[in-house]
């Protein structure tokens, strides 16, 4: 009976091998976040606010990006899995000109809307002073971010293809040269060197720290890439045109349009509700950043492990190895369910030490511990959605992934957080508690749709 849902040493090894520098990537990400996110709390709890305000809307824009590689990325795993380099290569492509139209749109977004955006997470009870502080502090904080969207656009057009070719080490090791640029200008400019002249930043600091990191990383994955073409032959004559094959440019369209509706609503979705809790007060906010931050670094294994699962499904898929597919798929789904519990209990044993890192009030402190302990527990669940999302896109069932996760979002989750918010006195903590309730609803469905919908599908026979 187990052997049914756990798989033999060779298997781990090889999904390890996929895994794990994504986990390393993710967490190399994520606890640079982290100390970012530290370091600006130590400036004061309007800084930590305003930074958290813009980190928000950015990942609307963020996993616009990330919808968009991972729609034209279900034909790349599958190309490699056939050994198709210039399909490879016209997928490339197509990223380039998709991400470079949504990151002109995003920049203009921002341009023209960012002060009224930044006013509704801001509207809460609190003190009227810290509350102009917060804006001043995230008006500044977006400018300079809005400078790293390019250099952002390319890593992600990059290192998407190199980790659907198998070759998940090099974005990671980019990450991780980046990381320590980051954590490097974040000491420096953060807090400033009376000594050698330079003024201490605060939030604005931390933003040219994460630009000048996110130009480093493009150049390392861009730069590898190109030299090393023996291994990434699908670059050679990338740029001599930018010609795809109109019907393959519709075929991926097609895949691509609901994977990018589907973050850049989820993100949205993910926004309004952090938004609903913002309605508590500006303390909340702050509250609600020190646990999403520390949520993001706990969650690393079960997020990798579903991007483990596009990539690998994916790649058997292409090879026409469909009746292995199920199997593997239920293999992996167990991994990262047990790996989330591991990670959920460590997470809710040290969540009562998270916020004495932070310089702000215990109030503040208090409200973290209990958001932590709650989303710890519901975890496992999160595991449950995520691995069965990628298992069914995989298959190139985008639409299915659209309505279960962005349908859900907005039918359910989005509507409940607008109502008790606005029409409740509900405290936070209930509310909180409610939503995560509907998270494990939204997992449960998810395993049971790997039942229900048809999936296993080879898209580029």
């Amino acid at each position: 009976m187990l052997k049914k849902y756990i798989g033999d040493k060779a298997f781990y090894r090889f999904v390890l091998t996929i895994a794990v520098p994504i986990m390393l990537q993710n967490g190399i990400t994520n606890f640079v976040s982290m100390l970012d996110n530290i370091m600006v709390g130590r400036v004061g709890t309007f800084a930590m606010t305003g930074v958290s305000v813009i980190n928000q809307l950015i990942m609307i824009f963020n996993l616009c990006l990330f919808g968009a590689v991972s729609g034209i990325g279900i034909f790349g795993a599958q190309f490699y899995g056939k050994n198709d380099q210039q399909g490879l290569r016209f997928s490339l492509r197509f990223k380039f000109i998709v991400c470079s139209v949504i990151t002109a749109a995003g920049l203009g977004l921002f341009l023209c809307f960012g002060d009224g955006l930044i006013m509704q997470y801001l509207k809460g009870e609190g003190d009227p002073g810290e509350i102009l502080k917060a804006f001043d502090a995230a008006k500044k904080y977006l400018l300079v971010m809005l400078v790293g969207f390019v250099p952002f656009s390319v890593t992600q057009c990059y290192s998407s293809t190199l980790r659907e070719t198998g070759e998940t080490a090099l974005p990671m090791k980019a990450s991780a040269v980046a990381v320590a640029v980051n954590l490097c200008f974040n000491a420096v400019l953060i807090f400033g060197v009376k000594p050698l002249g330079i003024p201490a930043l605060g939030a604005t600091g931390a933003a040219i720290a994460t630009v000048l990191s996110r130009f480093v990383e493009a150049a390392i994955v861009v730069v590898w890439t190109h030299v090393h073409k023996e291994k990434n032959p699908y670059i050679t004559g990338i740029f001599q045109s930018f010609k795809v094959p109109l019907s393959l440019c519709a075929d991926m369209l097609k895949k691509a349009t609901p994977l990018i509706l589907n973050e850049t609503l989820w993100a949205a979705g993910i926004a309004i509700i952090n938004q609903c809790y913002s309605e508590r007060g500006v303390n909340v906010v702050a509250a609600n950043t020190i646990s999403q931050t520390f949520w993001n670094l706990f969650s690393v294994v079960f997020i990798a492990t579903g991007s483990a699962i596009g990539i690998i499904i994916g790649n058997m898929l292409g090879a026409g190895r469909l009746s292995e597919v199920m199997d593997t798929t239920r293999k992996l789904i167990v991994f990262g369910l047990l790996s989330s519990i591991g990670m959920g209990l460590i997470f809710a044993a040290v969540s009562p030490a998270i916020p004495l890192l932070y310089n702000t009030e215990q109030s503040v402190r208090d409200t973290a511990v209990s958001l932590m302990i709650i989303s710890a527990l519901f975890m496992p669940f999160d595991s449950l959605a995520h691995s069965s999302y990628f298992a069914i896109r995989s298959g190139g069932k985008s639409m299915i992934t659209f309505i279960f996760d962005c349908g859900f979002m907005w039918a359910i989750q989005v509507p409940l957080a607008f109502l008790l918010s606005r029409y409740t006195e509900m405290p936070i903590l209930t509310l909180y508690l409610i939503i995560q309730i509907s998270h494990a609803i939204k997992g449960v469905l998810g395993i049971l749709m790997l039942k229900w919908v048809d999936w296993i599908k080879n898209i580029v026979s």
